[in-house]
């Protein structure tokens, strides 16, 4: 019976090393065992070679609330204190995109939640009754019609800054960002947020622009566009001041709907950076959107690295997709979609918080050191 147990677990393997496929995503941990038993082999670096999607998937669904009956989704992240924290888009059922907050010990079981929202849109557009209901196929941005949309979070010299997309429907959407002091942040005293300052141009569309999580020559470092002079460039514009900051002359922030396909990497067309650069010792560390031919209808994700001291600067970039969306909970909402907008390193790992199906938020997690190697050696890292 070992005996073919081995020929087996040798099938196994090879498929591995032959078309990259991991084991963990097709055996049970269980099987696992057996055939490091059997094999007399540790297997137990293939699962230092990619990121995992984490068993407690979904970390977060739908809640009973009327502001976040319909989806949880795409939370930005930081731990500070000790804790995971999470601000997330919550879809009430009138269709209003809000801010949620939670946060959790280990980064995975959030036993701190909010229970009314932590930033809400203060001036939304009057638009009609009938139109205020969650609909994804009337609004495929999430669903909702309006509000605060995707946010992505960085700590920066004692106070917490959040970007997020301005959704009015699809003649505005505009780029924001609000702050707010550490330690009310820690305190859950949300009313103190300064804000919104509107940053991206008036009478353009624009989306997902993200802050670098310190300054770099002295200046907030905000990364809005993967459409660089060159593929090789991303775009970056160095401020001095978020609050008056106006897009000076000449500013330009491409539109991706707009862009012509280009074929880099393992996609034709990118969609949007995910969350803020994750900065190691080898670069900055920056998680992306894109479209493959072989399935543009759906979202996958990318993973860069960017240049420590020129961060416009791109150095490596995954072959492959890190992560597509082929769980069950990442097709239940908006088929397809995995949509990441946190990233934290915790104990030597990286933790990817992500929204799946605009529905519910995930996680995926691998040792750094491990998935870093990876991606200098120009090896696909898939999720699984």
């Amino acid at each position: 019976m070992d005996f073919l147990f081995a020929i087996y677990a040798v099938a196994i393997l090879f498929s591995f090393f032959v078309v990259g496929a991991v084991i963990g995503a097709v055996v049970s941990s269980r099987i696992r065992e057996k055939l490091s038993e059997v094999l007399h082999v540790d297997l137990t670096f293939l699962e230092r070679r990619r990121l995992n999607r984490s068993e407690a998937n979904p970390l977060l669904r739908p809640g009973h609330s009327p502001w976040t009956a319909e989806a949880v989704l795409n939370p930005a992240a930081l731990v500070l204190g000790n804790r995971v924290h999470l601000i997330y888009r919550a879809v009430g059922n009138d269709g209003v995109s809000r801010l949620g907050y939670t946060s959790s010990v280990d980064g995975i079981a959030f036993d701190v939640k909010l229970s009314y929202p932590a930033f809400i849109a203060r001036s939304p557009r009057h638009l009609s009754r009938h139109l205020r209901i969650y609909s994804p196929v009337m609004y495929p941005s999430g669903g909702s019609w309006g509000g605060c949309e995707d946010p992505r979070m960085v700590l920066i010299e004692g106070r917490v800054y959040v970007t997020y997309n301005m959704f009015d429907g699809w003649n505005f959407i505009r780029v924001a960002v609000i702050s707010i002091d550490k330690d009310d942040f820690l305190a859950g005293r949300f009313w103190k947020w300064d804000g919104p300052h509107i940053l991206s141009p008036a009478g353009q569309i624009h989306k997902n622009w993200i802050l670098f999580p310190e300054k770099i020559g002295g200046k907030f470092a905000l990364l809005h566009s993967l459409f660089g002079e060159t593929d090789d460039r991303v775009r970056i514009e160095y401020i001095d001041d978020l609050e008056s900051f106006v897009p000076p002359k000449g500013f330009v922030s491409a539109d991706p709907h707009r862009m012509p396909d280009n074929n880099i990497a393992w996609h034709y067309r990118m969609r949007s950076a995910g969350p803020p650069p994750v900065k190691t010792d080898r670069g900055w560390l920056l998680f992306y959107h894109a479209m493959d031919r072989r399935e543009p209808h759906r979202y996958k994700m990318g993973v860069m690295l960017l240049d420590l001291a020129d961060p416009t600067k791109i150095l490596y970039r995954s072959p492959g997709p890190v992560l597509e969306p082929d769980a069950s909970y990442e097709n239940e909402g908006k088929p397809g979609i995995v949509y990441a907008c946190g990233a934290v390193i915790r104990d030597g790992e990286i933790y990817v918080y992500y929204g799946g199906g605009d529905r519910v938020i995930c996680l995926a997690t691998a040792p750094l050191t491990d998935f870093l190697d990876a991606l200098v050696h120009g090896e696909t890292l898939p999720l699984k």
